[in-house]
């Protein structure tokens, strides 16, 4: 067996023996494992690989503590990190695959690729002399070739339209930034809208920039969406609450069986700790989401709108392996400011993997009235002693149910067929020079482009061509027309400008955010939190 991969496995083992309630001695439970790995090695009836066997064995193990307790392989662990990190090293595109073809379909601004001149629309055709067009590639690879060390050159030959010759750029990768903020935008004159996707490292950076931007612009609400944010970084959880709770609040506290009980605090004067703020959550809300969104509910400093969210209390602690590859091991709970523990339970691993769909088979995601939680998980808030609940997530304050009544069957093909966000880019690629001339700005765009029956006509020709088998239904369109048309305007506006503008032509679908609004425009928070501070 491997040395590297014999320690991998000597370090999981020992990390197992610390739970084990068997008192199984360290030296003793890795003994075992070696003499099972060694005898399937020396007698086993086929070849074996036993790397692949040894991390399988790993997987294993986690999977009997809880299910967020986990490994990432070495492979995995570099986009891993990239993610916390909020940033990686590459050229500064974002590309698409079309036909075989990979479209540029932005540059990143202040990027590499922008500085020496690569447009979007341009068609990938070589790296380092090596052709990429035409032969199945996958996005996977693509950018594994464009990514490397920061410093390092990397040649690219792409095709221009309007342009006879294919074009050759140098580029000097570099460190480019992958944003936690997708969206920040003035709903009226008074309301601000953040979408953050995740809590990183650059978040806070990201996050104080669209604040500054919303509050020059006159900003005295705002309505943070947290929508399908899957969490990320403790500490910056704990930050992200600073800016809106003051003094010397609680935000959230955690402990282990090997942990000490830990306290994280507000402790800097936050950029929005007046004016009235609402948080939207869903079921796809998680772990630092929960911790943002319990904080705010628990002192009563703005309301929850949307649906309970995933319900994940246990806090994890990156470990790396000699291999490159990591656990991520779950080593205490956390805790909302009044005491409350969200975590769902996970005593059953297929009912907790089944708990979101659960959900809508049981109702719950269409009525509130589906929740049901005893009163021995009842908690009250800091100021004004209301009603919240522990387990399974945040409760919120306001629910807004879950609309599919345009969702049709006609609408899920399309959508999984990938034909929004293909025909998007085509259109967009045929027409940006004339699209950027009539639309010079996304107001005039947003106030002005038109889905109309003429454009409506070319993406059905498009489907037809590109996915014949998708037969158009003339019944479910009508009932899906709406959506289709806002996200056809929405694709395109991404595509000439970025995702901030897809967020800001689609939100107008999102029943959460409109019902935010409303209550913000109505003050019907008031109704939730009489005497916040």
């Amino acid at each position: 067996m491997h040395s590297k991969t014999l320690f991998t496995c000597f370090l999981l083992i020992t990390a197992s023996s610390i739970w084990s309630q068997k008192g199984n001695s360290r030296a003793g439970t890795s003994q075992k494992f070696d003499q099972v790995i060694t005898s399937i090695q020396n007698m086993y009836v086929d070849p074996v690989d036993t790397e692949k066997l040894t991390e399988d064995a790993i997987i294993g193990l986690l999977e009997k503590l809880d299910p967020h307790s986990t490994y990432i392989s070495k492979e995995e662990a570099a986009d891993a990190q990239s993610q916390i990190d909020g940033s990686f090293v590459g050229i500064g595109v974002r590309f698409q695959i079309v036909k075989d073809t990979i479209m540029f379909v932005n540059t990143i601004p202040g990027g590499p690729s922008e500085k020496i001149g690569v447009q979007a629309g341009d068609q990938l055709i070589e790296v380092d002399g090596e052709l990429v067009a035409g032969i199945g590639i996958k996005n996977s690879d693509v950018r594994k070739k464009l990514m490397g060390i920061k410093d390092t050159k990397v040649k690219v030959t792409v095709k221009r339209k309007g342009t006879n010759q294919l074009l050759d750029f140098n580029i000097t990768r570099d460190k480019i930034p992958i944003f936690s903020v997708d969206s920040y935008y003035m709903v009226d004159d008074k309301i601000g809208y953040i979408k953050l996707n995740s809590f990183s490292r650059s978040t806070m950076e990201e996050m104080k920039n669209a604040l500054t931007s919303l509050k020059q612009k006159g900003m005295k609400q705002l309505i943070l969406d947290l929508q399908d944010n899957g969490g990320g970084l403790l500490n910056v959880a704990q930050e992200l609450a600073d800016e809106f709770l003051s003094g010397n609040k609680l935000i959230v506290y955690s402990e282990g069986r090997m942990q000490p009980k830990s306290e994280l605090r507000a402790n800097n004067n936050g950029m929005f700790e007046k004016g009235e703020l609402v948080v939207l959550v869903d079921e796809f809300s998680a772990s630092a989401s929960e911790i943002v969104s319990g904080a705010i509910q628990d002192w009563d400093r703005g309301s929850i709108v949307g649906r309970r969210t995933f319900g994940k209390g246990l806090v994890q602690r990156p470990i790396d392996l000699i291999d490159g590859s990591e656990i991520r091991l779950t080593i205490a709970r956390y805790y909302t400011p009044t005491g409350r523990f969200i975590q769902k339970p996970y005593d059953d691993p297929e009912r907790y993997k089944k708990d979101i769909a659960q959900r809508f088979l049981s109702g719950e995601l269409m009525h509130a009235d589906s929740i049901k939680l005893p009163d021995s998980l009842k908690f009250k808030t800091m100021i004004t002693k209301r009603d919240v609940y522990s387990g399974g997530g945040i409760v919120p304050d306001f629910f807004v149910p879950l609309d599919t009544s345009d969702i049709t069957d006609y609408f899920s093909a399309l959508n999984r067929s990938g034909m929004f966000n293909n025909f998007g880019l085509n259109y967009v690629n045929g027409k940006r020079e004339n699209l950027k001339s009539k639309y010079p700005d996304f107001l005039k765009f947003k106030k002005d482009f038109k889905t109309d029956q003429e454009f409506m006509d070319a993406f059905f020709a498009h489907v037809a061509k590109e996915k014949p088998e998708l037969i158009y239904d003339a019944n479910e369109y009508e009932l899906s027309k709406k959506l289709i048309q806002t996200r056809l305007k929405a694709e395109i506006a991404q595509n000439l400008w970025d995702y901030s503008e897809f967020y800001e032509i689609y939100n107008s679908r999102n029943e959460i955010l409109q019902k935010a609004i409303n209550i913000l425009q109505t003050k019907e928070y008031l109704k939730v939190n009489l005497d916040r501070n």
